[in-house]
């Protein structure tokens, strides 16, 4: 019933399994960790639309604003999700990208209410300045360290954050 099993034709068989796997963990950590371009763009675009809440603008104007800033936002995905390598045939959504997305929300919204209402006294103009980089800073620094705990959820293979 038993059958001989060669050792190490055994472990060259698993090291041919697992190199494309750990190739794959390595080009997701890649992407994750690798060059800022996404962010700096979308933090570009968040700050434009914000400063420009600034201008008093009429409801039509800031309707159009808004209508301008997602179509961005989307043009940048659609852009920086081009450029990737990374090509897997079935994405899990899993609960360390969940939280991010949601603390990432809750940080830059709750940021951008926040500093408006502090400078709610200020002129507008002034006050839509600050607001917007306050909060463009404040979505920096949460975008980068998010991303790559986000990424390594993929390495984990699912004992963390499900």
């Amino acid at each position: 019933m038993s059958t001989p099993v060669d050792a190490e034709q055994a472990w060259n068989d698993l090291q041919r399994i697992r190199v494309p796997q750990e190739r794959v963990y390595d080009e997701i950590e890649r992407s994750a960790s690798g060059g800022p371009g996404a962010a700096y763009a979308t933090a570009a675009v968040m700050w434009v639309f914000l400063a420009g809440q600034g201008l008093d603008l009429s409801m039509w104007g800031v309707v159009s604003s808004l209508v301008v800033y997602v179509a961005l936002l989307v043009a940048v995905a659609v852009i920086w999700g081009r450029r990737s390598r990374m090509r897997l045939h079935h994405s899990r959504c899993n609960r360390r990208m969940s939280a991010t997305f949601v603390m990432g929300a809750v940080m830059t919204g709750g940021t951008t209410l926040l500093a408006g209402r502090l400078v709610d006294s200020l002129e507008p103009m002034t006050a839509a300045l600050i607001q917007a980089t306050v909060s463009t800073a404040v979505f920096l620094l949460f975008a980068g360290p998010a991303r790559r705990w986000m990424a390594d959820s993929a390495r984990l293979g699912g004992r963390a954050g499900r």
